[in-house]
């Protein structure tokens, strides 16, 4: 039976914040204008004065940049916590606002701090080399030179991300409220209604006349709020183009790839290899099309079960016990943290109205700990979704100790991260399966692989001509959608019936609604890949490879993708290294295709 909402656990943020009203809250509200009102002078100082200072002051600067940013961040995530998991909570939003507001002035004298360092970078690198004490910042001050180089005058800094609130920032709250409060007839006789998450949910029933009637439902649910949904996507990307050009970056795709720490060149390989890769995916959506015993498979077939494990409802004590045992295997405190996170009430497992579709996973500096926000439906998939985001919050537990300017890491590592987590548990119970079962595992994980590769790609595509077209002029509703269709034929060619495909992904998917973030969409690419090989050399090493696999973690917010993949002996440079990870898959679908 379907595992209902209430069954399932709600997170605990009472470690974090008890609410927005409590002595804890309201104090680090109070100890952050203190410690943003020291960065201002700080900053002042160092910048009238950086000639006559010791270069212990300037560190000393970073350290109070850090110790802020650090609160802002973990007093943002818990208001945004609250926010996602009930988007109609109005003090929530309030909270956000209160913060985006009081965090204004932090914005500025960053900007201003980095262009100090733009400045004096020449003096700054000698003294790293004269003072090896604090060689640990070099990575962190040559990004930090860089994005001088991408910015407005400080004033102007400030202004946009004053600006962003009315602006992007409330395009995409607006975005998100629509999104996971939607909801249409499914119903009727009875007059009972779905929300579109639960109606995407419906996708993994194994029974096709009731993932066609979700789909249906769902289309018709996204066409009733089409145009305000719209204007949300056409607010951001114009948002973007906008500041983007003023600061001076070549393309939004140039901007991303700074941000994902990767070379253009790395990602235009990454990019081709996935484009290569694309018959092999074909050929395995056409073998799920004859598993299933229909001549080709339709949108809503992409998820649909195969085989028996597929089938299985796992309860949230099951999924639980296996996620612990299977990391406990690979490092038994990857499993101790993850009996820890069950237990402690980390994760916030149900869907219900008002609380947004998908997952993630949250990090909160302060205090250490980090959360996890998913929709467990009792499928395999689910099981695999919380031990991805279980990998976030491992990633996040294996630098927490770091100061800040060592430990950011790009979304493409993060990615690497949470998707090595999901391989380890799906290789255990792959290990565990009876021959009836592999054939569904495997097909499920091609079926991620698949989501990664191909649709990612799609997603990709998308983006890129809405940048394009977006820069003259709006789009309307139906061109969205033709831009996706289009989109979606160009990667999934004949493996889909042209006729069933997906037109309103763009509204569905809220990655394309952060103005911060262009192009969250290969970083999954890149993790799958990445993860597969890494995953390979685990099992090459055996145990003391849970070593290996902590020191490259530690070092994610330290260099660069290119620098970081080669601690471990990879060039993801190298057109090769990718096809490894696209070899691998491909004998999945070889395993599938003899059956």
């Amino acid at each position: 039976m379907p595992i209902g909402s209430n069954d399932l656990p709600r997170w605990n943020l009472d470690s974090i914040y008890p609410a927005f009203d409590s002595h804890e809250y309201l104090h680090d509200k109070e100890i952050l204008k203190e410690k943003i009102e020291d960065c201002a002078a700080l900053s002042v100082t160092l910048r009238k004065q950086f000639n006559q200072l010791s270069r212990s002051f300037l560190f000393g600067v970073i350290r109070a940049f850090e110790s802020a940013q650090d609160m802002a961040e973990t007093l943002n995530a818990y208001t945004e916590a609250v926010y996602t998991a009930d988007t109609r909570n109005e003090e929530a939003l309030k909270e956000i606002n209160a913060l985006d507001m009081q965090c204004l002035p932090l914005k500025k004298i960053l900007v201003e701090f980095q262009q100090t360092l733009f400045q004096h970078r020449d003096e700054i690198m000698n003294a790293l080399e004269l003072h090896p004490e604090y060689a640990d910042y070099r990575f962190f001050i040559e990004e930090s030179v860089k994005k001088a180089t991408h910015q407005l005058l400080p004033d102007q800094e400030e202004l946009v991300a004053d600006l962003s609130r009315s602006g992007a920032d409330a395009w995409a709250r607006l975005h998100e409220s629509m999104s996971s409060n939607l909801s249409i007839v499914w119903n009727p006789d009875t007059g009972e209604q779905k929300t579109v998450t639960a109606l995407r949910e419906l996708a993994f029933s194994p029974d096709r006349t009731i993932r066609e009637k979700a789909y249906r439902t769902e289309l018709t649910a996204w066409q009733n709020v089409e145009r305000p949904i719209a204007a949300c996507l056409n607010g951001i990307k114009g948002w973007s183009i906008t500041i983007d050009k003023r600061r001076r970056w070549e393309t939004p795709l140039h901007k991303s790839a700074f941000q994902s720490r990767i070379e253009p060149e790395t990602l235009h390989t990454l990019v081709e290899t996935v484009e290569e890769s694309l018959p092999i995916f074909r050929r395995y959506l056409h073998l799920k099309a004859k598993l299933l015993g229909i001549p080709v498979l339709r949108f809503y077939d992409l998820f649909a079960p195969v085989g028996t494990k597929n089938s299985r409802t796992w309860t949230w004590e099951e999924s639980a016990d296996f996620i612990v045992t299977q990391f406990s295997a690979f490092d038994p405190d990857f499993g101790a943290f993850a009996k820890r996170a069950f237990d402690s009430q980390w994760i916030d497992a149900g869907g219900r109205e008002g609380k947004v579709g998908g997952a993630y996973c949250t990090d909160f500096p302060l205090r250490g700990e980090s959360r996890i926000l998913c929709n467990f439906d009792g499928s395999f998939d689910s099981v695999s979704t919380v031990a991805h985001e279980l990998g976030h919050a491992w990633h996040h537990e294996c630098i927490k100790d770091l100061p800040r300017s060592q430990s950011q890491y790009p979304m493409t590592l993060a990615e690497t991260a949470s998707t090595f987590a999901e391989t380890i548990v799906f290789e255990g119970a792959l290990a565990a399966a009876s021959p009836e079962e592999r054939i569904g595992l495997i097909e499920g994980n091609l079926k991620d692989c698949c989501q990664t590769a191909v649709d990612i790609l799609s997603r990709f595509y998308f983006e890129k001509a809405v940048f394009e077209q977006r820069e003259r002029s709006e789009l309307s509703p139906a061109e969205f959608c033709a831009l996706m269709i289009e989109s979606q034929k160009r990667t999934y060619d004949d493996s889909l019936d042209p006729e069933f495909l997906h037109p309103y992904m763009w509204a569905v998917k809220s990655h394309y609604y952060s103005a911060a973030l262009p192009f969250y969409n290969y970083p999954y690419a890149f993790g799958q890949l990445f993860s597969l090989s890494l995953y390979a050399q685990a099992q090459k090493q055996g145990p003391d490879y849970k070593e290996s696999y902590r020191k490259l973690l530690r070092t994610t917010g330290q260099a660069s993708a290119e620098s970081v993949a080669a601690l471990t002996g990879f060039n993801i440079r190298n057109r090769e290294f990718w096809l490894h990870g696209v070899s691998l898959i491909e004998q999945r679908v070889r395993e599938i295709d003899s059956q």
